[in-house]
């Protein structure tokens, strides 16, 4: 009876055991994830945006990537990659054998040399190139690549694993211009067979695959919606399996991880959003007191709770909660939101009032328009300024800000990787992405500082200081860090690999039960 018993149990964990593994008959069925990010370029020389990047995660190769969770990039492409001098100036890579491209081409060093060469050499207005202000040349034998660097850069490592160090086919993209059709040829773990702007990618599991990803994908049909709450209808009508980035805040402020029909994961993230200003000289928030004043009107804890729902948290720093050197320099500064200090401050400026000035956001992503109404009813407190919004469709946003054609606008970030810098020269530093004319020689002087340090715990003091700087200068205001929540049919598994804070977009880590 004691060996029928056993026997028995056994029988029934093994039952229980399958039904948990990804069933062979489900490995070619699709999986339907919809997000709201929108893709600006099929080509990493022109985009610099989340996603952009969260296509090209999947479907290029850089030479380095980070495991879920995971602090420090680890190989993909490459077989192995370090600095060769004490100095963090000269960073070398010896790439894996048997790499290929879709014509069948095997990858080599020249390659990698090509796809960081035209990033430079393009600066789209909408590209990475200032990821790579540090790098000056890069030469390629054989199988190995070496970087050399204008200055010490311990980050460098991080920015070769970003969507801007994708790999692409030297005999497929053009050198000194953006490809514009619809197809890719990277050797990422899956295979772009289709794409509609806007609307649709169809991705298949790349076979011949070979990296350092654990990549044994589904096929995945990504589908692109134009708002949340599109994306949170699509969801609840079952179009969709998996629905990330973004759902509507009343949705999201509704889910339970505990719900037995659905899975929900929820996950702290490095995701943060900021109202940008226009410090050139042409515009009306030029004069860092109208900058100040407008920091004094801003309440992010009832932006928090009327917009979002209580899903994201009021942020008052540069650097988000969780990474090395966050403070609350704003909180310091600006405690709380008083029209007295604010009207001070623009009489000191001797400006009339109200100031009038723009404010731009991008349609579609998230809460954009619900946010910016409240924002301009709180900038607009007191009659101290008037505020004119004005929404745009994402690549148009992105032009407009890079012109410096708003006087404001509101973007969210996603932490290009796990460490602070990516919310450094980024997003403050001299010629940063976000356009805003401002420039610190304090502030460069404290990136520059920080980049030098590989024991990446020592920068704490520099990243303090900078942030210090910032709620001085206010070239920036910060507004709110977000919570990652990802929800799918209970079929779906691997959700809680699909993104995390080092900026990743895993879709080979979706599966079904």
């Amino acid at each position: 009876m004691r060996i029928l018993v056993t026997l028995l149990v056994l029988a029934v964990v093994g039952i229980g055991g399958w039904q948990l593994l990804p069933s062979q008959g489900d490995k070619n069925r699709t999986i339907t994830v919809g997000t709201t990010d929108a893709v600006t370029s099929l080509d990493p020389a022109g985009a610099y945006d989340a996603g952009s990047w969260a296509l090209f995660n999947n479907v290029f190769q850089p030479l380095l990537t980070f495991d879920p969770g995971g602090v420090q990039p680890v190989p993909d492409a490459a077989q192995s990659c370090s600095f060769t001098d004490t100095a963090l100036q000269t960073y070398r890579c010896v790439l894996r054998d048997g790499i290929t491209f879709p014509s069948g081409r095997e990858m080599t060093a020249q390659d990698v040399k090509f796809s960081f060469d035209r990033v430079k050499r393009i600066n789209s207005d909408t590209g990475p190139a200032s990821l790579f202000s540090a790098l000056s040349s890069v030469t390629a034998s054989g199988m190995t690549v070496t970087f050399h660097l204008s200055a010490p850069d311990a980050t460098f490592p991080f920015k070769v694993a970003t969507g801007a160090g994708s790999i692409v086919d030297r005999d497929k993209y053009p050198a000194n211009s953006l490809r514009t059709d619809d197809a890719v040829d990277g050797t990422g773990p899956y295979r772009l067979t289709s794409y509609t702007q806007g609307k649709q990618a169809d991705l298949q599991p790349n076979t011949a695959y070979k990296g350092g990803l654990d990549a044994d994908g589904r096929p995945i049909k990504l589908d692109y919606y134009k708002d949340s709450a599109t994306l949170g209808s699509a969801y609840k009508a079952k179009r969709i399996d998996v629905a990330t980035r973004t759902l509507p805040p009343a949705m999201v402020s509704r889910l339970s991880p505990s719900d037995p029909d659905q899975r929900v994961t929820v996950a702290d993230s490095a995701e943060t959003r900021n109202l940008y200003f226009n410090t050139r000289k042409n515009s009306p928030l030029r004069d860092v007191l109208v900058r100040r004043a407008l920091a004094w009107l801003v309440d992010r804890d009832k932006l928090a709770a009327d917009v979002y729902d209580g899903t994201v948290d009021p942020l008052f720093s540069l650097i988000p909660a969780g990474l090395t050197g966050h403070t609350t320099s704003f909180f310091d500064d600006y405690p709380t939101q008083s029209v007295a200090k604010a009207k001070a401050l623009l009489e000191q400026a001797g400006v009339s009032t109200p100031v009038e000035f723009s404010f731009g956001y991008g349609i579609g992503h998230g809460a954009g328009a619900e946010e910016a109404a409240v924002l301009k009813k709180q900038l607009e407190t007191g009659g101290l300024f008037k505020v004119d919004v004005k929404g745009y469709e994402w690549t148009a946003f992105q032009k407009s800000w890079a012109a410096g054609k708003m006087d404001a606008w509101a973007v969210g970030w996603v932490a290009d990787y796990p460490d602070p810098d990516t919310f450094g020269a980024a997003l403050v530093g001299s010629g940063s992405t976000m356009s805003t004319g401002y420039s610190s020689a304090d502030v460069d002087r404290h990136i520059r500082s920080s980049q030098q340090y590989a024991d990446r715990a020592r920068t704490e003091a520099d990243f303090r200081d900078i942030q210090t700087d910032v709620a001085n200068d206010v070239p920036l205001l910060p507004l709110w860090q977000r919570r990652d929540y990802v929800v799918s049919d209970e079929d779906v598994v691997g959700t809680q690999y699909l993104t995390d804070s080092t900026g990743l977009f895993r879709l080979w880590s979706l599966g079904w039960i």
